[in-house]
């Protein structure tokens, strides 16, 4: 009976099983941040690289005449 109440004296006070949930929840809360910026920035910043993409292309098929 002693081991077992030490045992699980152990498991309680074990904090490895915490820290992973915590990053784990970070990483969630990252992913969430990161789809909401696309779903509202999206049309923005596809626009702007459509533009950069079109320049640069003009850039480099002028710099080769």
């Amino acid at each position: 009976m002693k081991e077992l109440s030490a045992g699980l004296r152990r498991f309680v006070d074990d904090q490895a099983g915490a820290t992973a949930i915590e990053y784990g929840l970070i990483a969630a809360l990252v992913a969430v941040g990161a789809i909401l910026a696309m779903t509202v920035f999206g049309g923005n910043l596809s626009g702007m690289f459509n533009t950069v993409s079109t320049r640069a292309g003009d850039a480099m098929a002028n710099a080769g005449t």
